[in-house]
């Protein structure tokens, strides 16, 4: 219960957020802060960058395009959506699906941190080049930050306050949509999570 307390907390705090552009924005267009969804107990958080337009006006991460072929990724290796936390950086979604910018990383990634000492996983898997990097530099690991196609797939050992955790930097589902030639080296990138059973950790 603490945490379902916690995890509501930060969103009534999204949604009072006033002074930012992507707040002005959600309010001007009538659609939602996408906080995340799944399990509170999860041991794998999955964090994208930020919402697009599917998710914005549903309220859910990942249930657009990409989050199909997320759901086909995590089909692939018999891990059900339920058992892991989602969520992105951003909670609110950037026009027309812009990059997010360095200031909106900082004014919500405090939201994010706070997700992740709540949730406790023991996998963070990162989903796309802004959240693998701010993911890095979090655990002070700047080092370690190269192309994600290079990352991709490769298991990160760190610690969290909580404990040691790993980092698993993975291509954001949407590069699928646009390269089908990247779909079979994409869904690899998620069998670490297979092969280390991952929920059972």
């Amino acid at each position: 219960m603490a945490k379902k307390e916690s995890l509501r907390k930060i969103k009534d705090e999204v949604l009072s957020l006033e002074g930012f552009p992507l707040c002005d924005e959600r309010r001007k267009n009538n659609v939602y802060p996408v906080i995340g969804e799944g399990s509170h107990d999860a041991d794998v958080m999955f964090i994208g960058e930020a919402p697009g337009e599917r998710e914005a006006a549903t309220g859910r991460p990942f249930c657009g395009r990409a989050g199909k072929i997320l759901d086909e990724c995590l089909q692939g290796i018999g891990f059900k959506r339920e058992d892991a936390y989602i969520t992105n950086i951003i909670k609110d979604r950037p026009p027309k699906n812009r990059d997010p910018l360095p200031e909106e990383i900082e004014i919500y990634a405090v939201f994010l941190d706070r997700q992740i000492n709540i949730i406790k996983p023991k996998i963070i898997a990162t989903l796309g080049r802004f959240s693998s990097e701010y993911i890095l530099k979090k655990f002070g690991m700047e080092e370690q930050i190269m192309p994600i196609s290079t990352l991709h797939g490769k298991p990160i050992d760190t610690r969290a306050d909580y404990g040691p955790i790993k980092i698993l930097p993975l291509m954001h589902p949407a590069v699928a949509i646009y390269n089908r030639k990247k779909e079979k080296e994409l869904k690899e990138g998620f069998s670490f999570l297979k092969e280390n059973d991952c929920c059972d950790l």
